[in-house]
């Protein structure tokens, strides 16, 4: 077992006949030099992934995560991955690292060397980081401009607005900001003045009784895990909704949180130095069906 474990792969077409896939990729020893400098990935960040978290072994929803990145492949024109071999790597890396706790096992798929006609992939796999305190206190938010109007997403489809992909520089430009702010993590808005998502979460609020987040329609990346938290709700009877969210009704919430595949849900206990409620027992509530296995 390591706490850390990479694998090359060479991307198999959606056709591929099963008996290639376990020859289809190699584990590398971390950090060691396997992209070329001319790849796409490093040289352009042309290219699109997805995190996965690896609780206790189990890897949380492996078929969103695989969904989700065969549509960020048909946004960027990627070749559609084939959904078996992803699935076998994921296994095998997971079955590499402890069967006790937290894990964050990233897939990618680049568009390849330089010109770009063969696709390059790999699995990463690291501990996850100590999100205790986020998730049980809360996090200090601010908001941030996103530069665009909201729906720029379908109005500008190049932007690549709902596609994951590895250009990921102005995300953590942003993260950055927000430190530099005093603030844990930030929020992005819309020039026009709605709430968008987070530069690596995604935003739920409660509202009364209803729990509410951001259309995809308005730009933002659909989340794997605010998904999962909606479906969950909803099979307990709870509401559940898309709409447009100002900040001014963001700043009125009875409570909001920012969710992701490893961090979970970490309630906003701060906006832009305006304090928010936190409901502790609901905030336990989402961790607790999110550390679950989940398929």
């Amino acid at each position: 077992m390591a706490d850390t474990v990479s694998f090359l792969v060479d991307p198999l077409p959606v056709d591929a006949s099963p008996e290639f896939l376990e020859a289809s990729f190699r584990e590398i020893e971390p950090g060691s030099g396997a992209l070329a400098v001319n790849d796409l990935a490093p040289h352009r960040g042309d290219g699109i992934f997805e995190t996965l978290a690896v609780i206790d072994g189990h890897v949380q929803e492996v078929g969103p995560h695989l969904a989700r990145l065969a549509n960020s492949a048909r946004l960027t024109e990627l070749p559609e991955p084939n959904p078996e071999q992803w699935r076998l790597v994921i296994r095998r890396a997971a079955e590499r690292v402890p069967a006790e706790g937290e894990f964050a096992l990233k897939i990618a798929l680049s568009r390849g060397v330089d010109p770009g006609t063969t696709p390059t992939g790999w699995v990463h796999v690291t501990p996850g980081a100590d999100f205790a305190a986020a998730r049980e206190r809360g996090i200090r938010v601010v908001s941030l401009d996103r530069g665009v109007a909201r729906g720029a997403g379908e109005r500008a489809p190049w932007l690549l607005l709902g596609a994951k992909t590895l250009s990921y520089a102005a995300n953590m430009a942003a993260i950055r900001e927000a430190k530099r702010r005093g603030a844990d993590d930030a929020l992005f808005v819309s020039s026009d003045g709605f709430v968008l998502e987070g530069p690596t979460s995604s935003l739920i609020a409660r509202l009364g009784d209803e729990f509410v987040t951001t259309p995809p329609a308005a730009g933002i990346l659909h989340g794997t895990t605010q998904r999962s938290i909606f479906a969950h709700l909803e099979a307990q009877g709870r509401a559940v909704g898309y709409r447009d969210l100002t900040l001014d009704e963001l700043r009125r919430a009875d409570a909001a949180w920012l969710v992701s595949s490893v961090r979970m849900a970490a309630p906003i206990a701060e906006l832009d130095g305006a304090p928010l409620p936190v409901d502790a027992d609901e905030t336990a509530a989402l961790n607790a069906y999110l550390l679950s296995p989940r398929d």
